[in-house]
């Protein structure tokens, strides 16, 4: 059941938008996410996907998401879902979005996925980062600006989550040699390239497929980075289908070697994890920093 501040809030801020009156007809909730609950809201205004949680628990999330959202969307490469509406309702936040009834992948997805996603990363900007904060998960995301990609990494990226892994016991005082050793080699290894609009968190949960068979980007962590971290977090958790790299190839190609990185820029989402859910995700990282 929809709590009853947020369902009136929702009413008057559709009813408002639509110029008709709206009311919520039918909820039914959507799975697949950890951190907020989900649903799909009939109303008589048409379907929309609600996302919501306690508003103290994650300060602005949901004002950061939107923020997101646009700004792949402003990019007009990918197909985004369209911000509704977002705000506080009594004790909750919200995001409001239009809802993305799911279809088939065709022949040609992988290839317009890959296509797509290389002309999204074209769009750049004169810094690594962002002008404001945001959130990965249910992590604040550092996004400092720094005029390089490897200052920025280690910083903004690495350093933060490093050192509250630490504070939790994950991490020795010996595992760090290791990190600061990458540190030391990193201007030898990623090879420098403008900066990169990225989703930021691009896993197969986070992208859906339209009913024309279209890929359509979800729950983006954006920020201006090295174009290859996204591709990166696409091959963590099992990888994308061949064609997607072939087609992102294709368009802009990647620097020779892209394959070996992969596990350096992956430290990131594995660090994410190890703060929120520890275990074996401290393991796969100290394999990866060992190299170095």
């Amino acid at each position: 059941m929809l709590p009853d501040e947020l369902k009136s809030s929702i009413e008057t801020l559709l009813s408002e938008q639509k110029g008709t009156q709206t009311r919520i007809n039918e909820t039914n909730p959507v799975g697949g996410g950890c951190i907020n609950q989900a649903c799909r809201l009939k109303t008589s205004s048409g379907n929309f996907f609600l996302k919501y949680n306690s508003a103290a628990a994650y300060p602005g999330m949901f004002e950061k998401e939107a923020v997101g959202l646009k700004m792949l969307s402003d990019t007009h490469t990918i197909s985004i879902p369209q911000v509704e509406q977002h705000g506080e309702a009594g004790k909750y936040a919200f995001l409001l979005l239009q809802y993305i009834e799911t279809g088939n992948a065709g022949r040609n997805f992988w290839n317009e996925f890959g296509t797509k996603l290389a002309d999204l990363h074209r769009n750049t900007n004169s810094f690594f980062g962002l002008d404001h904060d945001n959130y990965i998960g249910s992590l604040v995301q550092k996004n400092n600006p720094h005029p390089d990609f490897n200052s920025f990494f280690i910083l903004q990226r690495i350093e933060p989550l490093l050192k509250e892994a630490r504070n939790k016991g994950a991490f020795s005082v010996s595992d760090t040699r290791y990190f600061e050793s990458l540190f030391r080699s990193l201007h030898n290894i990623i090879p420098p390239e403008k900066p990169s609009l990225v989703h930021g968190d691009l896993w197969s949960g986070n992208f859906l497929v339209t009913p024309e068979g279209s890929p359509c980007l979800v729950d983006p962590a954006v920020y201006y980075g090295h174009r290859e971290a996204d591709i990166a977090m696409s091959l963590l958790f099992g990888g994308f289908d061949p064609a997607f790299y072939e087609a992102y190839n294709r368009t802009w190609p990647l620097e020779k070697g892209w394959q070996k990185r992969m596990d350096i820029f992956n430290l990131y989402p594995l660090l994410v994890h190890v703060n929120l859910f520890g275990g074996s995700y401290a393991g796969q990282v100290l394999r990866i920093i060992r190299q170095f």
